[in-house]
């Protein structure tokens, strides 16, 4: 099973970690506020997981897994991630992040951006449009006839296949989605984003919190994509 570091203990991070560990995976996870803080955590998860410093978690195993605000890419270890094959699961936020003018003129996705941030580092986007929430509950075994796709983006053929692994081995069937220049199609806003995983899209808008989701097959979700429309980056507030 694949080793890695996992870089952020909010909701997308502790729920990968979970899953990471539940599949036979080796994980380190780390926050900015230190290993210390993670003692529950690390307990929750059992053996299979530790706690380490953020530079520890970088250079962690196989794969490095970001799952921090856009803005926090700025203080993360270059060195560490140079050469690693990096999943990141985020977005851009204006209210979070702040205008970021390369994206919001288009000049950019977001994943591009994150190469810019992250020299040397081999970006994938995945777990970007989903809702942290959903990734459990629509976790399934391999073969099972409900269980739902995820978008794989990224430039290097050989950092996309190990990517697909671990989107495997959670519980989702991998979707090559194309390069990060196509990652605009699932970025907030756009026809591939979170609501493509309600269960209730009506009721998501209101309330998504309290929607648990729905299977989503992986040749609907490649149609999705496919068919995605590019959000105005530069009107959106979020």
């Amino acid at each position: 099973m694949t080793r890695m570091g996992i870089i952020g203990s909010g909701s997308i991070g502790s729920g990968l970690a979970r899953l990471g560990v539940a599949a036979g995976s080796e994980v380190m996870i780390a926050n900015s506020r230190g290993p210390e803080t993670l003692a529950e955590l690390v307990a929750e998860l059992g053996s299979g997981a530790q706690a380490g410093t953020v530079e520890e978690a970088a250079g962690f195993g196989d794969l490095t897994i970001l799952a921090v605000p856009l803005s926090a890419y700025g203080s993360l270890p270059l060195e560490a991630l140079s050469g690693r094959t990096v999943l990141s699961t985020g977005n851009y936020y204006p209210s979070r992040d702040g205008r970021i003018a390369e994206l919001d003129s288009l000049d950019l996705t977001t994943a591009e951006y994150e190469t810019k941030l992250l020299p040397g580092a081999v970006i994938v986007k995945a777990f970007n449009n989903i809702v942290a929430h959903h990734i459990p509950s629509l976790t399934r075994p391999a073969g099972a006839g409900d269980r739902s796709g995820m978008a794989i983006f990224g430039d290097s053929d050989e950092a996309k296949a190990l990517v697909a692994g671990v989107v495997g081995s959670v519980g989702f069937d991998p979707v090559d989605a194309g390069p990060l220049a196509e990652s605009w199609r699932t970025e907030p806003e756009s026809g591939a984003y979170t609501l493509i995983y309600a269960a209730d899209p009506e009721s998501f808008l209101s309330n998504f919190s309290a929607d648990m989701g729905a299977p989503l097959p992986a040749p609907r979700l490649d149609d999705l994509v496919t068919s995605s429309s590019r959000a105005a980056v530069a009107e959106r507030e979020f």
